[in-house]
């Protein structure tokens, strides 16, 4: 190859291994300097920074172009034309032959070298090529018609890589046929390969992990992948470790060293001194369960071993690395592989009700391609799961998943009973991690667990088994059982046991206190336990010991921004306790006041509000105007009618509810800030902007006071100040409140919580008018995004930031887009709060300015018109947002040269925003350069003219100073 050494990259897709490490290998023999991750990379590096650093330091990428080099949805298009405009050197090698139509436009015209359909000497004479170009030949070309003479070629390096196109399978190879639905799994390849090359690891490799967990198939399709590396691939099953002497005969057998009358052991002896000496060799000890039988028959010598087990103790005797189960995306893509058809999101719910255990999918799979419709299959997985469990082909696996785990079972109750016993204990809890703490506290009291009470290391002495059986998974803290394995045993326990066992998940759910579940601090600890309170087989409603706790459950998932979590237990809930406890037991109008506010943070502000009005008039009859209880009713019933736009009434109601809580409560408790808070916000609605500002200020400092700086009552007072001094127009110290509540936010609730993104949108909205048009932009197409997939489409908040969004592309003069977004919006916004909802007018008002600079004025005087109309009998004729309407409306009759009526209309708002706001206000100012624009052409030039004289700031007068 050429002298001059240069640095490659070498890009391939997880098949194509081989390949590229072969490619890799002779490039550095000849001189150049190669990134391959496989061989530089180590598992826990930065990927993304490791790969920007490689592309941006290569002289060439070298891409090995094959089928599954461009799979569909591997890179999308835009990444393909990034990655060539990156970097414009780019060879490509085709390893197999490869259609025009399978290629992305950009690469489709380079010039590719064939690798496929050689053999070595020729695939290394094309790799040369490739890399150093064609030359003119330095002497005269051999006559066509003259067979070449034979050169022998140069004896190969037993260590390097061979060219997998002609190393076909070893000689040695008892391996069954490879699956054709295997799919996924490339990192755990990578990783696997990584760990057998490695110098710094074992060359002994364990995959471990539960059982249908796909460990055969893994190395099955290690085997088939890398087979052609290796002259001796030999395939055992380990089960049963003394039997491996027997298999290891075999193995000598066929080597022709076995001697046939020296008994197995002797021959696995001679066997392991075989290897020791020998290349290229890798042995697959499937399903070995005892790492101490094990390692005594373990080879050595520069071959590789391969072992799959439940059983994660290996240490010492071999490289572990643990299998979870499949990713969505691979869980996606197998079953778009096995079930024809399946769309997408079928596919993602089916992967995620079967907890994307590989096996279970198989199954799956099965059943659906012999006729079961996948809707059927769906409601049986929820209502029959352990039965459907036991049916469906699952290719490559031994048994159903509900078979493995019967036979599981089955071996630990014998060796283990307080283990089966924990087992069975942890299959009636959620299916995420149980912590051991919660066990070791509630231990005297758990009826089902046998032994002594005061065992000091219990659980963990029952803990070992389950995770040696492949049954559970065990970390220090904390057990996980797969919610399928969860079923199975369900299934398999009678009903006494399931009543008892019922007591003992009551007894250790009702030890646990994470703490105040509105203080973030303590959300960890409530999102570990609510995932038990919220499983649907967790049965707890009827425990009267409990309900305190699942209400206080219930405020965390508000709190922490889960609506949908809260919907679904207090749903249940209520549905119990209204049964058992009736209509107005004290736990029963707490659980419809959470469900009413759950179902408000959904968007669904019609269904709240019979739930909320309901509980009100419950407790106002029950326990009086004056109770706590009763005035949390009262509160939230008036930030639902808020929310439907009924400003009047609701600043009464939040007036005397303020005034209730200051007397029984004291100015400074939570609940009477809440209500002051409260009504602040109604103040800047009426436009009474600076008592707003002040009320908003003095709950700000008392809450930082009583609260704390990060405390979320803190932050949304701080977001509501910031609201309000951007109406006042102080937009600068607007931005800065802004920006320190969305950076607190976001560190205490996340990036994603329903009042971080209220956050990033009200930040947005003072960037708007700061003129700051790209970053206002950027920031609401962020928060739209997230609020469309966290909320939904039709939420509030998110066609708040639609609309937002919609505004901003108007000011970017990008009108088309802007009307798209308008139209959407209002449509929503009809459809699910109603014509006459002040959001509802605010989105027809912008749509119809849009369609106004869009030249269709007609259009926009029926929509400036009806909103105009609707605000003034909604808000009255001197609200800010009315006065704002009947500009606008003014303006698209002027462009419809209805001047009399503009002009009318114009002096009529003119005089409303003067009384209202004064000469000076930027509305009034506004208004007064439309009327003179509209004057002057309409040949009123010197009315015009006095007008916006009258409108400039007079200035003072000095005079003499009198003696």
């Amino acid at each position: 190859m050429t002298e001059s050494t240069q640095r490659f990259f070498i890009s391939y897709a997880g098949p194509d291994r081989p390949w590229a490490e072969w490619v890799a290998w002779h490039l550095e023999r000849a001189g150049h300097e190669v990134t391959l991750d496989v061989w530089d990379w180590r598992t826990g590096d930065d990927f993304v920074r490791l790969m920007d650093s490689a592309l941006g330091t290569a002289d060439a990428v070298v891409a090995l172009f094959s089928k599954s080099y461009f799979e569909p949805g591997r890179w999308t298009e835009e990444e393909w034309n990034a990655t060539v405009a990156r970097r414009d050197r780019i060879v490509p090698l085709a390893l197999e032959p490869i259609s025009t139509d399978d290629v992305p436009p950009i690469l489709a015209p380079r010039l590719r070298k064939d690798l496929h359909g050689l053999d070595e000497t020729a695939a290394l004479a094309a790799l040369r090529e490739a890399i150093d170009g064609g030359a003119r030949p330095t002497s005269s070309p051999a006559f066509p018609g003259t067979p070449p003479s034979a050169e022998p070629a140069s004896a190969p390096d037993d260590t390097q890589p061979r060219l997998p196109s002609s190393a076909g399978l070893p000689d040695v190879w008892n391996v069954r046929r490879s699956n054709p639905d295997f799919s996924g799994r490339e990192a755990e390849l990578t990783r696997l390969r990584e760990g057998l090359l490695s110098p710094r690891q074992s060359p002994v490799q364990v995959l471990h992990g539960m059982g249908g967990i796909g460990k055969t198939q893994i190395a099955l399709a290690y085997a088939h992948r890398f087979g052609g590396q290796y002259d001796l691939v030999w395939w055992i099953d380990a089960e049963q470790a003394d039997q491996l002497p027997v298999h290891y005969t075999e193995l000598a057998d066929r080597l022709g060293i076995a001697k046939p009358d020296a008994g197995s052991e002797h021959n696995a002896r001679a066997l392991l001194q075989h290897l020791r000496d020998r290349q290229r060799w890798l042995l697959i000890l499937d399903n070995a369960e005892d790492p101490g039988q094990i390692e005594t028959w373990l080879p050595e010598g520069p071959g590789h071993v391969l072992i799959t087990s439940r059983n994660p103790d290996w240490q010492g005797v071999a490289h572990q690395t643990g299998l979870d189960v499949f990713t969505r995306s691979d869980a996606v893509a197998y079953l778009e592989l096995r079930v024809p058809g399946i769309a997408p999101d079928q596919a993602d719910a089916l992967a995620k009700e079967l907890g994307d255990l590989p096996l279970a999918l198989a199954q799956a799979a099965g059943v659906v391609g012999s006729g079961m419709t996948l809707d059927r299959y769906r409601r049986l997985v929820t209502t029959s799961t352990a039965r459907i469990l036991k049916e469906g082909e699952a290719p490559g696996y031994p048994a159903t998943l509900a078979a493995s785990v019967d036979i599981a079972t089955n071996h630990l109750g014998g060796d283990h009973p307080d283990a089966l016993a924990l087992l069975r204990l942890g299959a009636f809890f959620g299916p995420e991690p149980i912590p051991t703490a919660w066990l070791e506290d509630a231990r005297p009291r758990l009826s089902t667990i046998p032994g002594d009470p005061d065992d000091l290391m219990w659980p963990h002495t029952a803990l070992q088994p389950l995770s040696r059986y492949g049954l559970a998974r065990v970390d220090h803290e904390a057990f996980q059982i797969h919610r399928l394995t969860q079923a199975v045993l369900r299934d398999q326990t009678d009903a006494e046991q399931v009543r008892t066992i019922h007591g003992d998940v009551a007894a250790v759910l009702g030890d646990v206190d994470p703490g105040d579940p509105e203080t973030p601090d303590t959300w960890l600890g409530w999102a570990a336990l609510a995932s038990h309170l919220t499983a649907q087989h967790v049965v707890l409603a009827d425990r009267p010991e409990l309900r305190v706790l699942l209400l206080r459950a219930v405020l965390f998932l508000i709190r922490s921004g889960q609506p949908q979590s809260a919907h679904g237990l207090t749903t249940s809930l209520r549905q119990s306790w209204v049964s058992e406890l009736g209509e107005e037991h004290p736990d029963t109008l707490t659980c419809t006041q959470y469900l009413g506010h759950a179902t408000s943070d959904l968007g669904d502000l019609k269904g709240a509000l019979p739930l909320i009005q309901d509980t009100f008039v419950r407790r106002q009859r029950t326990l009086g105007d004056d109770h706590p209880d009763t005035l949390h009713s009262a509160n939230d019933l008036a930030v639902i009618l808020r929310s439907s736009g009924a400003n009047t009434e609701v600043h009464r109601m939040y007036e005397d509810t303020l005034a209730r809580r200051r007397r029984t409560l004291g100015d400074d408790h939570p609940d009477t800030l809440q209500s002051a808070h409260n009504l602040a916000g109604t103040m800047r609605v009426f436009g009474k902007l600076d008592e707003s500002r002040r009320m908003h200020e003095d709950i700000l400092t008392r809450r930082r006071r009583t609260l704390g700086d990060d405390h979320p009552d803190t932050l949304h007072s701080s977001q509501s100040l910031g609201i309000t001094l951007h109406d006042l127009r102080e937009l600068d110290e607007s931005r800065r409140m802004h920006e320190d509540t969305l950076t607190r936010r976001r560190r205490v609730l996340g990036d994603d919580h329903p009042n971080t993104l209220r956050s990033a949108h009200s930040l947005a909205a003072t960037l708007h008018d700061l003129r700051e048009l790209n970053e206002a932009r950027r920031m609401h197409e962020d928060t739209l995004t997230r609020q469309r997939r966290v909320l939904g489409d039709d939420h509030p908040d998110t066609l708040h930031s639609s609309h937002s969004l919609g505004i901003t592309l108007h000011n970017l003069h990008n009108l088309g887009e802007a009307r798209r977004m308008h139209e959407d919006t209002l449509a929503r916004r009809r459809r699910t709060l109603g014509d006459d909802h002040p959001d509802t007018l605010q989105s027809t008002h912008n749509l119809g300015t849009t369609l106004r600079l869009l030249d269709k004025p007609h259009e926009a005087h029926r929509l400036h018109e009806d909103a105009f109309t609707r605000m003034q009998h909604a808000f009255g004729s001197d609200h800010p947002e009315t006065l704002q309407s009947a500009h606008s409306l003014a303006i698209t009759l002027y462009a419809l040269r209805r001047h009399p009526e503009a002009i009318q209309l114009l002096e009529e708002t003119r005089g409303h925003l003067r009384r209202t706001l004064g000469d000076q206000h930027r509305d009034t100012r506004s208004v007064t350069d439309s009327l003179a624009t509209v004057l002057t052409e309409t040949g009123q030039r010197f009315k015009a003219q006095r007008l916006l004289a009258q409108q400039k700031p007079k200035k003072r007068r000095f005079g003499k100073k009198s003696r």
